[in-house]
């Protein structure tokens, strides 16, 4: 395939998710909740609108722009995909196919349905892609590795794929960072960073810095749109167990009625908690967040006034050249 026909085909299917028939969509979100509960009707769908986004002609010349694509020999990448969020590997999949590689996928059996309807879809709008993607089980033959799990899964994959030139992400999240003066309009926002997806993805919000002062329950009324989070059962079970343990053993916790705050220096929160630290400084906050630099997916902000932040309620819209532990897949991928 050539380079033009490798971006058509990836702009063609940003259109097809945009433009889905609803029996399909509603067939593949049946499938999808089947082999993933956490995969609702709104989580998938949601994940269709941000890649029909994303994958137009401008955007990928945008994303590939200073980069050759045309290998001299293809190589054949090993993709361990998560199955989290819908659709989580396929970033990396249509990384390896633009750049001119062949993918050879072992999918995450939390969301096969999924990738493999994606998959289809691409052999459908150019056969071509067929001769660069190949599904596997087991990962022999390959050439390089981007391997994506937990911090065990993690030490597993750089132990056994050591000989491989690779990349290996582990579990990292995302913060907010509030200073004080933002509207509850403003803060309602932080309900789509912290809530889409039920906080499952690296880029869902799992901990807010607040200034000395800061009045919490200003922050809790502003989410209360997000109530309806907690009738999933699976949500509300994270959200009774979490509950009742702060209650028995007597931990300080503030409680909205569909999720929990509470003052950690932790970064990583459990499913429907979201944790909080009070910074005294602007200083202090650049320090602590500079020492955690290598656990944060991304960071957010009113109006991105924190360098290197995104603006509330964008966390979860990357874009293509947003890449995931801030590794640039495409610029590994060129080197090999």
């Amino acid at each position: 395939m050539t380079i033009q026909e490798r971006k058509e085909g990836l702009s063609a299917l940003g259109n097809w998710f945009g433009t889905i028939n609803t029996s399909e969509l509603d067939q593949l979100v049946m499938m999808a909740g089947n082999e993933n509960s956490w995969f609702t009707p709104e989580s998938v769908k949601n994940a269709f609108a941000a890649w029909a986004e994303v994958l137009n002609a401008e955007k990928i010349e945008q994303w590939t722009s200073g980069q050759t694509l045309n290998p001299i020999s293809a190589k054949r990448i090993g993709l361990i995909m998560a199955g989290n969020i819908p659709l989580v590997g396929l970033h990396d999949l249509l990384t390896v196919l633009i750049s001119g590689n062949a993918a050879h996928i072992k999918y995450s059996s939390q969301d096969r349905a999924l990738m493999s309807a994606v998959v289809n879809q691409l052999t459908t709008i150019n056969p071509g892609f067929q001769e660069h993607i190949k599904v596997i089980d087991r990962l022999n033959d390959v050439d390089a590795i981007i391997a994506t799990g937990s911090d065990n899964s993690a030490r597993y994959f750089k132990h056994y794929f050591s000989k491989y030139p690779h990349i290996i992400r582990q579990n990292r999240v995302s913060i907010g960072i509030l200073d004080g003066n933002e509207t509850e309009e403003e803060l309602a926002k932080i309900g789509q960073d912290a809530f889409q997806y039920f906080g499952l993805g690296c880029r869902n919000v799992s901990k807010v810095f607040v200034p000395k002062g800061f009045e919490l329950p200003k922050l809790i009324k502003s989410l209360e749109a997000f109530g309806p989070i907690l009738d999933h059962h699976k949500y509300r079970n994270n959200y009774d167990y979490n509950k009742s343990i702060y209650l028995v053993n007597g931990e300080p916790h503030l409680d909205s009625g569909f999720f929990l705050m509470r003052e950690s220096e932790d970064l990583v929160s459990p499913i429907s908690v979201i944790y909080y630290e009070v910074y005294d400084s602007p200083a202090a906050l650049d320090l602590k967040l500079s020492a955690n630099r290598e656990k944060i997916q991304c960071m957010v902000s009113r109006d991105a006034w924190y360098e290197g932040s995104l603006d509330f309620g964008s966390a979860q819209t990357p874009e293509l050249w947003d890449y995931a532990d801030g590794v640039d897949t495409l610029e590994f991928l060129e080197g090999l």
